[in-house]
């Protein structure tokens, strides 16, 4: 997450074409991907895909989004998950993920939860919905806590003037849904596009943290 700076997250009911989400992001370059719980049956797409990236593409280390209780963390990291990424922050999520030492993610809109989820050994922090508190509010945490490491997410544009604003902010990664991901490319199965456009969300990012 530090050094790709970048977390690609999507859901879909399809396996197949949840595979070739994955295989057009891995192609153009990302290395995470956040599958969000959502839908019936999630956890079997899931499978699927996590079988599918151990044989396809190695280097991927794939995670499961939008978990918000302890038994499905789980059930998820039982089938391969490799991080833990929540809407909210709940205790137990946490220690079931740090007795397997998966890293975990919570949803938090406050320093309080923030610290409180640092002392139970959270790593980065999720920022959700990221457009509501926006890159001025990562300033502020980042200004008495500057060791926290913040991931926003819901509101996070794959352009260049949105994806500077955060990381100048101080932002450690940033999470791209729909705005990367759109349904206009799963629906056209335009995957070489979503090769192209990670790419560019790839190179955008680099830049900015090497100025």
């Amino acid at each position: 997450m530090e050094e790709i700076g970048f977390v690609p997250l999507f859901y879909h009911a399809d396996a197949e074409i949840a595979k070739n989400v994955v295989k057009a992001c891995y192609d153009g370059g990302a290395r995470l991907l956040e599958f969000t719980h959502r839908g019936l049956f999630a956890q079997d797409v899931f499978h699927k895909l996590s079988t599918y990236c151990a044989q396809e593409c190695p280097e991927m280390i794939l995670g499961v989004g939008s978990v918000t209780d302890a038994a499905t963390a789980s059930l998820y990291m039982n089938m391969g998950a490799q991080f833990i990424v929540t809407p909210v922050f709940r205790e137990d999520i946490a220690r079931v993920c740090n007795r397997k030492k998966i890293l975990w993610a919570p949803g938090c809109g406050s320093l309080t939860e923030i610290a409180t989820a640092e002392e139970l050994g959270c790593e980065i922090v999720k920022l959700f919905p990221g457009a509501i508190y926006g890159p001025e509010f990562v300033k502020a945490v980042k200004a008495p806590q500057p060791w926290t490491k913040i991931m926003p997410t819901g509101g996070v544009n794959a352009t260049r003037e949105n994806l500077t604003d955060w990381f100048k902010a101080g932002v450690t990664c940033v999470g791209l849904g729909s705005q990367l991901i759109t349904k206009e490319i799963v629906n056209k199965a335009d995957y070489a596009s979503l090769t192209e456009k990670t790419k560019e969300v790839l190179a955008i990012i680099k830049e900015i943290k090497k100025a």
